[in-house]
């Protein structure tokens, strides 16, 4: 054999008791308990757990794919395969003629554009860039409908024409075709939240025949989360297809409690027949653009244009009332948030003296009301900022990932290693253990692991990786328990998990003693392949 980790204490993936055990690999395969087993290269893991390989459920991963940054953020907590082109954002498809537009929308996540992009026009272009990258870890994507929408009809606030309807089904087709995973949305963000459900719908039937997966940021997650539910799961139900609710939670004070129903509605669902599940980072605090605060219609014309509209006062006072008053018909990150004493800076490149800071704090020492330094701030980076919102409770976290459809997802948005942003991008899989198994005692340390792997590889259709069983791929992460701390937070949120020893991918060492060895066996994979 290649290798053998003897002696492991053995946490195969299905929620079972762990055990002690051998573990060999072979040709990138495993080989479990092998008898008279000898080995290139052998082990000694007395004392420590042996997981498969932390699966990242909701992943921004294609934006920075196969960079320095992306081996920092995903491999150094374990994560051996992520699942990419959440929330509506992909890095393909695009057109030339709306390239802008589309890097514009990516910028959330991103700040580099490969000159080989204008190239993307499909799914399968895309695959051929990507699979000369040097990968850590493996990526299945699903492909952005926001992506597919700019790429056929640019930022128009309208439904789709029967004709461009068709040109995206088109280019969905032939996504599934090659190997996606199915399509996301991001029902807050435009101009996906310019669709109406028909048009999702009737998208979500072309990856039906694919068995194909749609997943949803939800048009809300506050005061109108259960019917944001309700239209997620009808999606699955017209379409016939899996459902995979993002980063489940219950945003702002006045609707905690609200999982109660959304679970409920989650295991109706299932009961009735339709595949549904979610996926859920395990911090009460959310991180997205800073410009999400602000109603999505008046970003229909880009970064530019809103811009410019802020440097009048008439149009600020405009959108400020709409933004205080809690009927205005979209997803309120100000007012989940309580204000701007709730809503912390984490990236402002062009006033980097408001990083760092809540908004409330930042304005007290500029000397400026909160809202003119808001606004002022959002002028001088062209709208380009980003923002962690404190709008959740332990409570409604812990409920939701004691649920057997809730599995793990880091939602890392994580563009440079050097940016302040969330601890999600470099913490979520140690910290889901550390918060949910250390500290709360809500779950135990196999059911923790399983909803990171098997469970994970179940729901999201991943075959041959998620557990520790005969001729599975050999992605394995060994870790020692009692050191295991994601080390992450909001003042420092890129920072090196301590206790993870070694990562394995396709059953060679990517990293060791916090040290990457230059290998690279990350692979893309093809959805039904």
């Amino acid at each position: 054999m290649d290798v053998l980790i003897k002696n492991a204490n053995i946490i195969d993936g299905s929620g079972k008791a762990s055990y002690k055990g051998n573990v060999g690999i072979s040709g990138g395969k495993l080989i479990i308990n092998p008898p008279d087993a000898v080995a290139e290269l052998e082990i000694d893991a007395t004392g420590k757990y042996l997981a498969p390989g932390f699966i990242d459920a909701h992943s921004h991963g294609d934006l920075i794919i196969g960079t320095e940054d992306a081996h920092l953020f995903k491999t150094t907590q374990g994560v051996t395969t992520e699942i990419t082109g959440q929330c509506g954002l992909s890095m393909a498809p695009v057109s030339p003629e709306n390239l802008s537009a589309t890097q514009n929308m990516l910028a959330i996540g991103t700040d580099r554009y490969p000159d080989d992009m204008v190239n993307w026009r499909s799914f399968s272009r895309f695959l051929q860039y990507a699979n000369r990258q040097k990968l850590t870890a493996n990526a299945k994507m699903y492909i952005g409908h926001s992506s597919l929408r700019i790429a056929v009809m640019g930022m128009a606030n309208r439904p789709a024409t029967d004709k461009e309807l068709d040109t995206m089904k088109g280019i969905l087709r032939e996504a599934m075709e090659a190997g996606a995973l199915g399509f996301s949305t991001g029902l807050i963000y435009t101009p996906s939240c310019y669709a109406e459900e028909k048009e999702i719908i009737e998208l979500a039937k072309v990856i039906e025949p694919f068995n194909g997966i749609y997943a949803s940021h939800m048009r809300n997650e506050a005061e109108h989360v259960v019917e944001a539910v309700k239209e997620t799961i009808d999606v699955g139900r017209r379409a016939g297809v899996r459902v995979d609710i993002s980063h489940h939670k219950m945003l702002g004070k006045a609707n905690w409690g609200k999982q109660k129903e959304t679970l409920r509605l989650i295991h109706e669902a299932n009961d009735e027949g339709i595949s549904v599940f979610c996926d859920q980072y395990p911090y009460t605090c959310c991180m997205t653009t800073l410009n999400a605060c602000m109603p999505p219609w008046y970003l229909e014309n880009g970064f530019d244009f809103m811009t410019g509209n802020l440097t009048d006062s008439a149009f600020r006072e405009k959108v400020r009332k709409e933004m205080e008053d809690p009927s205005t018909p979209y997803d309120n990150y100000y007012l989940n948030a309580g204000g701007w004493g709730g809503v912390y800076v984490y990236y402002a490149s062009k006033t980097p003296e408001a990083e760092g800071h809540f908004i409330t704090d930042y304005a007290k020492s500029i000397g400026k009301d909160p809202w003119t330094a808001f606004f002022d701030m959002c002028v001088a980076n062209n709208c380009s900022t980003g923002g962690v919102y404190s709008s959740m409770c332990d409570e409604d976290v812990c409920e939701i990932i004691r649920d057997p459809y809730c599995i793990v997802g880091s939602d890392g948005l994580t563009r440079n290693w050097h940016e302040k942003g969330h601890p999600r991008a470099s913490g979520t899989f140690p910290h889901a253990i550390t918060y949910f198994v250390k500290e709360k005692g809500i779950l135990t340390l196999e059911e923790a692991v399983r909803k990171m792997t098997g469970l994970s590889a179940d729901y999201l259709l991943i075959k041959n990786k998620g557990y520790i069983r005969d001729g599975y791929d050999a992605d394995l992460v060994l870790f020692d328990y009692d050191k295991l701390k994601d080390t992450a937070t909001y003042d420092n949120s890129n920072s090196i998990t301590e206790g993870i020893e070694s990562v394995f991918v396709n059953g060679q060492i990517v990293y060791k003693d916090k040290e990457f060895t230059g290998i690279y066996p990350g692979q893309m994979i093809r959805h039904n392949a």
